[in-house]
């Protein structure tokens, strides 16, 4: 609750400790001067926001290299907007089949992380986890990948799906480089039979490194 002022003219001013992001604001009046007549006006002032796009055009993609092979955290965050169902977000492959594949299957966003070998990793080959339904609504949608150990959140539009897995996923034998938007070349293991992203990224984040500006910069 928030109180007025006490005449026509005087500013009060408030300033929340917190941001909040929203589509909309609704203020519900719950009392006024039974003295004057009764009349609200209200300004919203919004936080500095930072935004860096990227297009992608079904054919081309992303890539981003970087030092450590094994590390135990892996957080990525991105937002996307497409009109195309089907298209790969993101892929990063190994030698041997390993990869971890963020896809767009018929307006549903799925998650594949493939143990590759399955005589050497028979009790965990394959996660898939679809989440999300419409998705190639020409609108924003927020992903987030949070990896930490052998607990993995997966959050697509604030909708989260938390799950553990064996032992044997810190231990993926993949490559020195994360694609965002499709895949440089047709992928080693086979496995992928949907083309390239087409629509646009704003804000791609890995452990903190803003991909896009980095892409800009270098």
């Amino acid at each position: 609750a928030f109180s007025g002022n006490m005449n026509a003219d005087s500013v009060v001013y408030y300033k929340l400790q917190h941001s909040i992001k929203a589509r909309f604001l609704r203020f519900v009046p719950l009392d006024w001067n039974p003295n004057g007549r009764i009349g609200m006006r209200i300004e919203v002032y919004g936080c500095t926001y930072r935004s860096e796009v990227v297009g992608f055009d079904g054919k081309s993609c992303l890539i981003y290299t970087f030092n450590q092979k094994l590390m135990s955290e892996h957080v990525i965050s991105l937002k996307f907007k497409t009109m195309q169902s089907d298209g790969i977000l993101l892929h990063r492959e190994g030698q041997n089949g390993d990869h971890i594949t963020l896809e767009l299957i018929r307006g549903k966003l799925s998650l594949l992380i493939n143990l590759g070998d399955t005589k050497t990793h028979p009790s965990n080959a394959q996660i898939n986890i679809k989440l999300g339904s419409l998705l190639d609504d020409q609108q924003w949608h927020s992903v987030l990948f949070e990896q930490f150990n052998n607990q993995v959140n997966f959050t697509v539009d604030k909708h989260t799906h938390h799950f553990h897995t064996k032992g044997e996923f810190n231990y993926l034998d993949l490559d020195y480089e994360l694609s965002f938007g499709g895949m440089p070349a047709p992928g080693k293991s086979g496995t992928l039979s949907h083309g390239n992203f087409q629509g646009c990224f704003e804000n791609i984040y890995y452990n903190g490194v803003n991909i896009i500006d980095l892409a800009r910069r270098h």
